[in-house]
């Protein structure tokens, strides 16, 4: 991977390794070991952005010894980082992160269909509609928190109705999402009992859901396995739950804060594709992305964890002019939240219409949507990190 700089000393060969944090670790002997931050420095998860801007300008790639892996700051490395393909997904899972080779190709060449066409339009109609549901909920309220009462809710129950499961499983796979299940392959114990009888029905009748083109697929001229279509189902729910409920938090957090550009786009729906990219590139739901070289890349060894930190490539001032501030218009936002290269999530666009919709009904049925007087937004988390509540007046 030639973006990546080469600032830590050569390796000796590769060491056991266990996961992040773990007494055995693959990194550099104490010895070799350069004195650096760590993510798990007191201060890290309230406020991330100070060390970012350390292991960005002295320390672009450094092993962090108590947190467990390879650093990668700047824009242009964590970028190059998430296409290469000698950095493959930390097991376990089952979602097209966790695939590579030809069997990556295949599943890709199968789900991608699925969002386009007559999908697509029920994807949209899905998306759209539960958001006016939502939105109306509050509609007789003086005062409403948007995490609780919207956030939470809505991309879970988009995703629910774009794999065609009943209505009334919504609540079971919102709380999955908060015990295990997660776009990036986490995995719930109840996900596949849950899961088969569909499958099996959708199997002998397929209708015009995403769980039925994934059940008539053909991936090298064979059925996708049970297995797989879990683990991609399971990846579209989980994605539908906190992922995306973080992002569009962010999103709304963000445009409250500059009711000059909400009044904008209020006017302009488009726009609202750009000022979600921009909230992506700005405020990530996930800070942390965590990659397992399978290769030697450089200084990093076989077996080691490589952490690609979104949340500092989104302010990098190498890649974007003043890159603290929000401005749903900048031309240019960047595509590094929902990955890079091979492993670009297809969920992005579900993560996108949902944004853009949940955000139309908001405006449409709460015209006054303002915040709650004295109220600022206050994002937590080291990995993933969001407002935990959007306190707001809607009259």
């Amino acid at each position: 991977m030639a973006a990546l700089p080469s600032h830590c000393p050569a390796l000796p060969g590769p060491l056991p390794r266990t996961g992040p944090g773990s007494a055995t670790r693959t990194g550099p002997p104490a010895e070799n070991r350069p004195s650096s931050p760590s993510l798990l420095a007191s201060g890290t998860e309230r406020d991330p952005y100070p060390l970012y801007r350390v292991l960005r300008e002295r320390h672009p790639l450094v092993y962090d010894e108590p947190f467990g892996a390879w650093l990668v700051s700047r824009y242009a490395d964590v970028r190059a980082a998430l296409a290469d393909p000698r950095l493959v997904a930390v097991p376990p899972g089952r979602t097209l992160a966790h695939l590579e080779g030809p069997t990556h190709s295949a599943h890709r060449a199968v789900v991608s269909p699925a969002f386009r066409g007559a999908a697509l339009t029920a994807l949209t109609a899905g998306v759209a509609r539960t958001a006016y549901v939502l939105a109306r909920r509050l509609a007789d309220r003086q005062e409403a928190d948007l995490v609780a009462e919207f956030c939470e809710w809505l991309p879970t129950a988009a995703a629910v109705a774009a794999l065609g499961l009943p209505y009334e499983e919504t609540a079971r796979v919102h709380a999955w999402c908060r015990t295990g299940l997660d776009h990036l392959g986490g995995h719930h114990p109840d996900l596949d009992t849950f899961l088969r009888p569909y499958i099996a029905r959708r199997r002998a009748h397929p209708g015009t859901d995403l769980l039925s083109a994934l059940c008539t697929a053909r991936a090298d001229g064979r059925p996708l396995s049970d297995e797989a279509v879990v683990g991609l189902s399971g990846s579209l729910l989980g994605a539908g739950g906190e992922a995306t409920a973080r992002g569009l938090a962010s999103f709304l957090a963000n445009l409250l804060d500059h009711p000059g550009q909400l009044g904008i786009v209020r006017v302009r729906p488009a726009l609202a594709a750009g000022a979600w990219a921009e909230s992506l590139r700005r405020d990530p739901p996930l800070h942390i992305v965590l990659r397992r070289a399978v290769e030697p890349v450089g200084a990093i060894p076989v077996g080691a964890t490589v952490a690609c930190l979104l949340g500092s490539a989104g302010r990098d001032p190498a890649r974007f002019a003043d890159p603290d501030r929000y401005d749903a218009f900048r031309t240019d936002p960047g595509q590094l939240a929902y990955g890079s290269g091979r492993h670009f999530c297809p969920g992005a666009l579900f993560a996108r219409l949902t944004a853009e919709h949940g955000l139309r009904a908001l405006l449409t049925v709460l015209p006054d949507l303002r915040w709650v007087p004295g109220f600022r937004p206050t994002p937590e988390g080291l990995i993933s990190r969001s407002p935990r509540s959007l306190p707001v007046c809607l009259r």
